[in-house]
């Protein structure tokens, strides 16, 4: 979302909705950009405040998140489904009672041992592992003003 900000010039400040709130104007739609800044595990408790002060319907959300079923650098859309263990959907979904929202999936890679994925997408990454996930968080910019400008199923077509 940071990099959506620069792209499009919006300050994301910190809100009432536990989160940080930025609008911008994206190919003439006015869109709202914003950045729990709950746990993970409580992002419902941003997003809700925010899809009603935005009059947004869930199938208008797009949330961006990290997919431990992906390699690391990979993207993949995807409309609606399940939560993949994702905490994060999780509440998420627990406090708008819908699955039916835009998801853009960035892979992280599953851990390398027995590792808890909170623990293995907390660590710190290497070089190589940085890197990829610079290229996929720009596709990630990509495909959300794609999904903005031309809908989910032309992003799907585009980056898959």
């Amino acid at each position: 979302m940071e990099l959506l900000a620069a792209r499009h010039g919006a300050r994301l400040r910190k809100g009432k909705e536990r989160a940080r709130v930025g609008e911008a104007t994206i190919d003439t739609r006015r869109v709202a950009l914003a950045i729990p800044i709950t746990y993970v595990n409580e992002s419902g408790q941003a997003v809700r405040p925010l899809v009603r002060r935005f009059g947004v319907s869930p199938d208008q959300l797009v949330v961006v998140h990290d997919e431990l079923d992906l390699p690391v650098g990979e993207m993949k859309l995807k409309a609606g489904g399940g939560l993949a263990g994702h905490n994060g959907l999780r509440s998420i979904v627990a406090h708008l009672h819908t699955q039916d929202f835009l998801r853009v999936r960035l892979g992280v890679g599953k851990p390398p041992s027995k590792e808890r994925g909170a623990d293995h997408v907390l660590n710190r990454l290497g070089k190589r592992e940085r890197a990829e996930l610079d290229v996929v968080v720009e596709q990630a910019a990509e495909a959300v003003e794609t999904i903005i400008r031309d809908g989910m199923p032309t992003a799907m077509n585009r980056f898959h």
